[in-house]
């Protein structure tokens, strides 16, 4: 995966007066980033140790906490509606979701046949991308098979499989982003397409 510059999205966060702040601690390459709406101060990120970090822009010169558990690259990270939580999806194909205030692991999202054989694995399909839907009570995950599972985020089980439904994705997922009004998932694709899912269906977008 491409390395990217986690800070150039928190930028204009950390420099209130103009003054560039730079967060070292951070010595792996990072995959993802997501800003906290409930306060912009505190942001989490994902990276290729296996770990999401928690980090505010007052403090650059070190992370407020590390949450361990994955097995392989955090490739994404999204906070939960309430800003207290936050998710993450990996290359061990699972996603989990952490209490950003006490580092507890609250949830792990592994899909069946990773359940069946005990966990998470090498073989399993990797999670490219994660979003929530705006009660929290979902969770949608991007996987490098093409699938899209939508997750109840209560129960950790699979309600809907995306992936599984007529003319759906025919490569891996890149990319998912909800709507703001949460009534449609948007998913991108290797496959060139980008579709549009909502109550009624789905349609391509050229």
């Amino acid at each position: 995966m491409r390395k990217t510059n986690l800070w150039t999205k928190v930028a204009k966060l950390a420099k209130p007066q103009g003054r560039k702040c730079h967060f070292t601690h951070f010595s792996m390459n990072s995959y993802g980033v997501s800003i906290n709406s409930s306060n912009t101060r505190m942001f989490v990120s994902g990276s290729c140790d296996a770990t999401a970090r928690l980090w505010d822009t007052r403090v650059a010169s070190r992370t407020v906490r590390t949450f361990h558990g994955h097995e392989g690259d955090v490739n994404s990270v999204k906070f939960f509606p309430d800003g207290n939580r936050f998710g993450t999806g990996s290359d061990d194909g699972a996603c989990r979701l952490y209490d950003s205030r006490t580092g507890h692991q609250l949830q792990v999202y592994s899909p069946p046949q990773q359940q069946q054989q005990g966990g998470t694995g090498t073989d399993a399909p990797m999670v490219t991308s994660i979003a929530f839907s705006i009660s929290g009570r979902l969770l949608f995950a991007g996987y490098s098979n093409g699938d899209c599972f939508v997750w109840d985020t209560l129960l950790a089980k699979v309600i809907l499989n995306l992936g599984s439904l007529h003319n759906s994705h025919e490569a891996r997922v890149s990319c998912l982003g909800l709507s703001s009004d949460g009534s449609a998932l948007c998913t991108g694709s290797w496959d060139t397409d980008l579709k549009i899912w909502a109550f009624g269906g789905h349609r391509k977008v050229i």
